[in-house]
C-alpha cells in the first residue's frame, strides 16, 4: 500500500495494490475509489485532501507488529 500526495492538485492517492483500475466510481464529492477488471479496490483517490484530512500527522497502530511478522519493512520516501 501507498500513499500518494500531489500538492499540485491538493489529491491524496492511496494505492491498494498494484493492479491497474479498470473501473472508478464517486462516492462522494471528490472521492472516487478505483476497481481492477474483478470488482477489487485498487485504490481510492481524495481530492482536496487538506482541506479534509489532517495531512500533518499519518498513524499507522499495529503495523510494525504485523508487518515484522509477514516479513515486510516500512520504506519513507
Amino acid at each position: 500500500m501507498k500513499l500518494l500526495y500531489y500538492p499540485e492538485t491538493d489529491s491524496l492517492y492511496i494505492d491498494l495494490n498494484s493492479g491497474s483500475s479498470e473501473e472508478s466510481l464517486e462516492i462522494a464529492d471528490g472521492v472516487v475509489i478505483d476497481f481492477d477488471a474483478e470488482g477489487n479496490i485498487v485504490g481510492i483517490d481524495i481530492d482536496n485532501a487538506s482541506t479534509r484530512l489532517d495531512l500533518k500527522t499519518l498513524e499507522a497502530v499495529n503495523f510494525p507488529a504485523l508487518l515484522n511478522q509477514m516479513g515486510w519493512t516500512i520504506k519513507v520516501a
